[in-house]
């Protein structure tokens, strides 16, 4: 692998907002575009180079075992040997730097708890962290960079909330404008992508 750190994911939690998207799969494996939630996260720190990661699982983590288990065999072309089972993949994607540490950090452990049950598995001082279920346009360059340079132990990213209502622009009791939950100018929020 290469010297970037670790990005630790947290994939444990069980998603009540998405009841009936989560009711039968991990919020991490909720699909956008046909992929799920937790390869669009990938795809981000991929992108940037960071491509070890580190999956603490929790509810319903078979299944993402078994996303990535099975990951080059449903997204590639292949021919199988129905006698002898023998499979040979035409390697399509281009996920396979991937390195993916699966650990079952326990069904109802807290944030804390599932990153002291992988730290074994974290090499080093420095590692990302990042919820499975939320993308964002960050430059994760830029916020490890960041972190080094002011020498605390955290960083955490703090953006901007969406309204949670459209906006209206009234000139002479008519609508000039309509801006569908713009971005909230003041105050900020936890974006979710972390460095320690």
């Amino acid at each position: 692998m290469n010297s970037n750190p670790k990005v630790v994911i947290l994939c444990g939690g069980r998603g009540t907002r998405l009841v009936g998207e989560t009711e039968y799969r991990p919020k991490p494996l909720v699909e956008i575009g046909g992929k799920p939630i937790l390869w669009h996260i990938m795809k981000i720190y991929a992108y940037y180079g960071f491509k070890d990661f580190i999956l603490c699982l929790g509810y319903r983590g078979k299944m993402i075992k078994d996303y990535f288990r099975n990951y080059e065999v449903m997204n590639s072309d292949f021919t199988i040997e129905l006698g002898t089972g023998n499979i040979k993949t035409y390697n399509s994607f281009q996920e396979k730097d991937w390195a993916i540490t699966l650990i079952d950090t326990g069904e109802e452990a807290q944030t804390g708890a599932r990153v002291k049950r992988i730290e074994k598995y974290i090499k080093g001082d420095l590692f990302m962290l990042t919820y499975g279920d939320g993308v964002a346009d960050i430059n994760i360059k830029e916020l490890l960079k960041f972190h080094k340079s002011h020498g605390k132990i955290g960083t955490i990213t703090g953006v901007h909330p969406s309204s949670r209502f459209g906006e209206l622009v009234i000139k002479e009791k008519q609508v000039n404008e309509f801006t569908e939950k713009p971005q909230i100018k003041e105050g900020f929020i936890n974006g979710g992508f972390f460095v320690f």
